[in-house]
């Protein structure tokens, strides 16, 4: 793991720890075997705590609201780790932080392994990639699970696979087709192509996925598109909430009955849920709909988001 955190990534880790050992009642060997650190780093965080003061009937620190909220959302929706960052008013100071925490997580779940990583498009993974530190074996490799859009080329599926797979070292792969196509036929004859197939077959068997999701607005990139900005209002009155690696999903998850999901080239989100880790990173009040299709229909296994969405997915049914 990288030995450089950020005082962010720093006070998380601490919370994380004190949380889990002082209220959730686990071993220090739990901790470490679940956060990817040594026993050794989570006695010594443990000793710390406890010299501060910080210990009392309750854990006294920053961020430990946060650290409760992530367990009840693992919890409720099945996820094996739940990050919750505080919430910010600057909208890209939020998609900032949550990128960093994300990158942390991807960290330890990278480091020094031999595996193919996939990731999506967007301006928080824009932010993730870019703080990934960890090194992988030589013979891993990184793949865009979409197809690109024309516009935003550091957040672009492009750019931000490239980005990753220059921190990591590795060499990478690339869907070298628009994200949508005008119909399911153009799609099927782009797909005629080997190099296009071998690469969407690559996306399926990457070991980690790590991807965004999107709300339905209209001054997003996705939906700035024309032929999703001319289906726009079908798709909402097919009951779509938002879109996950370019497919529109309803409330629980369930692709909706419009000829856009047919045409997109992009990892199938049913193919995420066989991945040994799949993270989702979002956050935004915006995108609370979205963001508990995904979880509802079990496409991931991690979770990146910030407080505010943490809390709304705890409240209601799930």
């Amino acid at each position: 793991m990288a030995d450089t955190i950020s005082p962010l990534d720093e006070e998380l880790e601490r919370a994380r720890v004190a949380w889990l050992y002082f209220i959730g009642g686990q071993t220090q060997q739990e901790i470490a075997r679940r956060m990817n650190v040594t026993r050794l780093k989570v006695n010594k965080i443990i000793g710390q705590v406890r010299l501060s003061g910080n210990v009392q009937i309750n854990v006294n620190l920053p961020l430990t609201d946060c650290i409760e909220l992530a367990e009840k959302v693992s919890t409720r929706y099945g996820l094996i780790e739940t990050v919750a960052v505080p919430d910010l008013d600057d909208f890209m100071n939020q998609k900032r932080v949550i990128g960093e925490a994300a990158g942390s997580l991807a960290n330890g779940l990278i480091e020094g392994r031999d595996m193919g990583v996939g990731v999506g498009s967007g301006r928080t993974l824009s932010f993730v990639v870019r703080s990934v530190q960890a090194k992988p074996k030589f013979d891993s490799w990184v793949v865009g699970l979409t197809g690109g859009v024309t516009s935003g080329s550091s957040s672009n599926s492009f750019g931000v696979a490239t980005t990753l797979a220059h921190v990591l070292g590795v060499e990478c792969h690339y869907l070298t087709a628009p994200i949508y196509c005008a119909n399911p036929e153009s799609r099927n004859a782009l797909l005629l192509n080997d190099e296009l197939t071998d690469v969407l077959a690559r996306t399926e068997i990457a070991d980690v996925g790590i991807v965004s999701c999107g709300h339905l607005k209209l001054e997003t990139s996705l939906t700035q598109i024309r032929v999703v900005k001319d289906n726009f209002d079908a798709v909402q009155k097919l009951g779509a909430v938002g879109e996950f690696m370019g497919c529109f999903l309803d409330a629980f998850g369930k692709p909706i009955d419009h000829f856009l999901n047919d045409s997109v080239i992009a990892l199938p989100p049913d193919k995420m849920k066989l991945k040994p880790i799949s993270m989702l990173v979002s956050g935004g009040l915006e995108k609370i709909p979205i963001i508990r299709a995904i979880l509802r229909a079990g496409y991931v296994n991690r979770l990146v988001t910030n407080e505010g969405v943490a809390r709304a997915l705890l409240q209601g049914p799930r």
